[in-house]
């Protein structure tokens, strides 16, 4: 339905831009206690008012390009957002010398400097997005159309965004209960695990990409009532996460040690480091899996079941499981704990998903085993 596709794009990003510019406003009247909740003294406050002041309001525009690029992937075009995400980075990186140190005659703003050319490049790119997508690919319908259509586009945005937002969410919330176990070992357990979390993402780069166009794929079969492929793309997802999770946890194994020392020279913070990539790096293809089937729940328009395996596998599980295993082994124990969770509800995501496709079929070619 492409005039629907159109309604949604252009409210969705409407509301995107507004949220954005409420927290923009809420950040700028909050620096200074969130900046002091987080240990900031008075000889950098200056600094961060400098830069934050500037900088937020670069989240709106943001907010703006991130929404369309979203709906643009949601057709299926992949190539344009990363290109779109390339040329931000260019122009960031080319404004960056000339505002921070006052080249070709432009003053010289320092710290500001770096502030104003992320506004700056954000702001072309979002005109440049909107008007492409507008004059080339037609991608939105009139903004001044009655309040009931743009609540209808809302209502219907939200009802996958929230819970998928919720999910996003509960990540952060696993992590701090890691934290606050680890912090029992002592500080260099606490930087450990820091240097482990910030080296995962490398390893999980490809499952990031594959959730990224893992909604968009399902939700346009699912809507063709194209279930087979579905189905398919299901278990070549599952092939995928397996293969790729084994070859990635070898990488890893023998990787994690010369790694973790360019991160700290401490030995504690390496040892826990390596200790928590050794463990975890064998569960990688199941956080892949799960990743990907939550992605997919969310193309097909059931975002709670996504929002279940978050909350099962923070607080259900990884608790539990962690208390257990701090108390049998040790700090190793809630990594161990960490890493049967992403296995088991890998596998949970894989069945659950398949399943849910065979519950809701709307028509189109059958499912087959």
């Amino acid at each position: 339905d492409i005039r629907r596709a159109r309604r949604q794009t252009t409210d969705t990003a409407a509301l995107a831009g507004l949220v954005s510019l409420v927290f923009c406003l809420v950040g700028l009247t909050l620096i200074d206690p969130m900046f002091r909740m987080l240990g900031a003294t008075d000889d950098v406050m200056p600094y961060i008012h400098e830069y934050m002041g500037i900088w937020y309001y670069s989240a709106p525009m943001s907010a703006i390009t991130w929404t369309c690029l979203s709906a643009i992937r949601a057709r299926g075009n992949t190539l344009l957002e990363g290109k779109i995400i390339t040329l931000a980075a260019v122009i960031n990186a080319i404004l960056d010398p000339i505002f921070i140190f006052g080249l070709f005659g432009f003053p010289r703003l320092e710290i500001a400097g770096a502030a104003l050319a992320t506004v700056t490049a954000t702001f072309l790119v979002m005109v440049g997005t909107l008007l492409y997508l507008h004059f080339s690919l037609r991608v939105f319908a009139t903004p001044f159309t009655a309040l009931v259509n743009i609540w209808r586009s809302w209502r219907e945005m939200l009802y996958i965004g929230l819970p998928a937002m919720m999910t996003n969410a509960i990540v952060p919330i696993g992590n701090g209960i890691a934290v606050a176990m680890i912090a029992g070992y002592g500080v260099d357990a606490v930087a450990g695990f820091g240097v482990g979390i910030r080296i995962e993402p490398l390893a999980l780069i490809a499952f990031y990409a594959l959730s990224a166009v893992t909604s968009p794929f399902m939700g346009q079969n699912y809507a063709a009532g194209k279930f087979g492929r579905i189905e398919e793309a299901r278990r070549a997802i599952g092939r995928f996460c397996v293969l790729y999770g084994l070859t990635i946890a070898t990488v890893v194994a023998f990787a994690a040690v010369p790694l973790t020392g360019y991160f700290s020279e401490t030995e504690e913070i390496q040892s826990t480091a390596y200790q928590y990539l050794w463990i975890m790096a064998i569960s990688y293809g199941g956080y892949g899996m799960v990743m990907a089937m939550c992605s997919a729940f969310n193309g097909v328009g059931f975002p709670m079941p996504g929002l279940v395996i978050s909350t099962s596998r923070a607080l259900l599980l990884f608790l539990p499981l962690a208390l257990l295993g701090q108390y049998w082994i040790g700090i190793n124990g809630i990594f161990i704990a960490s890493a049967a969770c992403n296995l088991l509800l890998g596998v949970i995501a894989f069945l659950w998903f398949g399943r849910h496709v065979k519950l809701h079929p709307k028509g189109g070619d059958p499912v087959t085993d």
